[in-house]
Formats: structure tokens, sequence, C-alpha cells
């Protein structure tokens, strides 16, 4: 039988070579993930310290803020390394540590997501019981349990993909470890992993989304049956504008990236998608939220003043 010498270290291609361009995408990404940690740091801060948002839906924002701010970490600062340097290289243990905490991270966010659909189905449709459901104790346990199943999603795609030996090729055709690339340099067979790529991980989004999309036909099934008033149908609209906008951007391209086939997608077009919803909508939820939220907005214009001109206050 033929010696097969382990892989200890890869090569992460990036998303390009050109170098004029690398130079380009790499302002680009550092504005973006500048936004990114800012923006989402901003909200979390302000959250704490105005005692008027202490309340469920605001509760999950910081959840969500935070959990973008860890998302785009665990990518964009090797990413932006690769483009100063041309090539990037990272061990093995340290591309397992990054495809764990990828999908950690986004798996726990896309199941926060249905959360957040929720509390605004029970405050909608149930705004008389909302205190009881929706207590304290219900808040910390459903952001526990969604951390919590994102953590164990992601090491059992770790665990499994650490089984595998890389005895070949060691260049990713990715700008981080993520499982599609690193499944087709195995030496050994990738069908469990594939099919729990398949299954799991679409369990894990797909579940998520269809509770958001039932929250949502049940709140405007009641909002058009039982609501009257059209002033109380735009106002209870607006509380759910910023999610949708969230939802529409992260559920669109995840469930585009992880629910097809492999064969059918070329790489570049599969590092598009991921940059999108691992770059680009952390750094826009910021925006989005303080744009179209008017009791966030006015809370960070307040913070941000009180920081900015103490003598004022």
């Amino acid at each position: 039988m033929e010696n097969q010498t382990e892989v200890s270290k890869f090569i992460l291609l990036g998303l390009t070579n050109l170098r004029g361009l690398q130079c380009f995408l790499f302002t680009l990404f550092l504005l973006l993930y500048m936004a990114s940690v800012l923006g989402n740091g901003v909200i979390v801060a302000v959250l704490l310290a105005e005692p008027r948002l202490h309340t469920p839906m605001y509760f999950f924002l910081g959840n969500l803020s935070s959990l973008d701010i860890f998302y785009s970490t665990v990518t964009v600062p090797k990413m932006l390394a690769g483009f100063l340097s041309g090539h990037q290289t990272i061990s093995f243990t340290s591309c397992l540590s990054q495809l764990h905490f990828f999908h950690f991270l986004g798996s726990s966010e896309a199941m926060l997501l249905a959360v957040m659909a929720y509390d605004r189905y029970v405050a909608i449709c149930n705004p008389l019981r909302y205190t009881l459901v929706m207590s304290p104790q219900a808040c910390l346990l459903l952001a526990g349990v969604t951390w919590a199943t994102g953590f164990l999603h992601a090491l059992l795609h770790t665990v499994m993909t650490s089984r595998l030996h890389f005895c070949g090729p060691n260049r990713i055709h990715h700008f981080f470890c993520d499982i599609k690339p690193l499944l087709s340099l195995a030496c050994s067979s990738t069908h469990v992993n594939l099919s729990l790529l398949n299954t799991v991980t679409g369990i894990i989004v797909v579940s998520p989304f269809i509770i958001t999309l039932l929250s949502y036909l049940y709140i405007i099934s009641f909002l058009f049956l039982k609501v009257q008033s059209r002033e109380s149908r735009r106002k209870a609209f607006s509380t759910c504008t910023s999610h949708l906008t969230v939802i529409a951007l992260y559920y669109g391209t995840v469930i585009f990236a992880y629910t097809r086939p492999s064969s059918g997608s070329s790489k570049g077009e599969e590092m598009i998608i991921t940059v999108v919803y691992s770059v680009i909508t952390p750094a826009l939820n910021p925006l989005i939220y303080t744009l179209r939220n008017s009791e966030v907005k006015y809370a960070t214009r307040k913070f941000i003043t009180r920081k900015l001109f103490p003598e004022r206050n």
C-alpha cells in the first residue's frame, strides 16, 4: 500500500489573484468590517445604556448584533491578511477552528431570526400575554438554546471533518475554510459528511425559515382580519420591517448556497454568495435597524450625543 503524507496546512487562494484587484478588495472589506464592528458595537452599547430598550425585542437584537460582530471576525481579518500577502496559509487546526466558529455563529443567527419572528408574533397577536410568554427567563432560555444548538451543530461538522484524511492538494479555492471546499480535498470518502451537510444544515436553515414564515403569515392574517384601523396596522408592520429586511438578506443567500448540489455551481459563485451573508449582511444590519426603527434611531442619536457632547446633558 502506498504511503500517504497527511497535510498539516492549507493555502487559502482567496477571491482573486490579481494584485490590483486585491488592493481594491482590501480597502472595501476593511471598510465593511469596520462598519460591521462599529455599527453593531454601537447598537449593543445603546441597548445596554438605554433602559427603555430593555425589552425582549431589543434583547434579541442585542444578541443578533453580537453574533454579527463575531461572525464577520471569523473570516474577514484572515481574508484581509491574504490580500496583503497575496495568499494565506492556515494550519489544519486553525482551519477546523474557523470552520467550527463560522457554522456555529451562522446557524445560531438563522435560529435567532426565527426567535425574533416568534417574538413579533406574540407581541402583535397576543399582546395581553406578551409579558408572560416572553418573560426574562423565557428570553434567556430561547437565547441560550439558540447559541447552544448552533454550537452543537458546528461541533458535529468539525468532528466529522477532522476524521477525514488529507494527503493530496492543499489549496482551498475559497477565502476561508468552509466545509464544501475542504471536503473536495479529502483523500477519504466524504459521503457521510456531504449527507450531514445536506440534511442537518438543511434542517438548521429551513426549519427556522418555516417558523419565521408561519409567524409572519399569522401576523398578516391577524392584522387584516382582526385589526380594522389602518394606523394600527401600519404601526404593527413598522415593528417588523427591519427584521423582514434582514431575513430577506440572510435566508435568501444561505438557502441558495447550502440547499443546492455542489456540482451545479462554480467556486466563484459560491464565494460571492458567502461574501453577501457573512460580510455584507453584518455590515448592513446596523444601518437597517437604525434607519427603519425610530426607537433605535432616537436612542442611538441620544447615546452618541451624550458621549460626544457630555456638557449638553
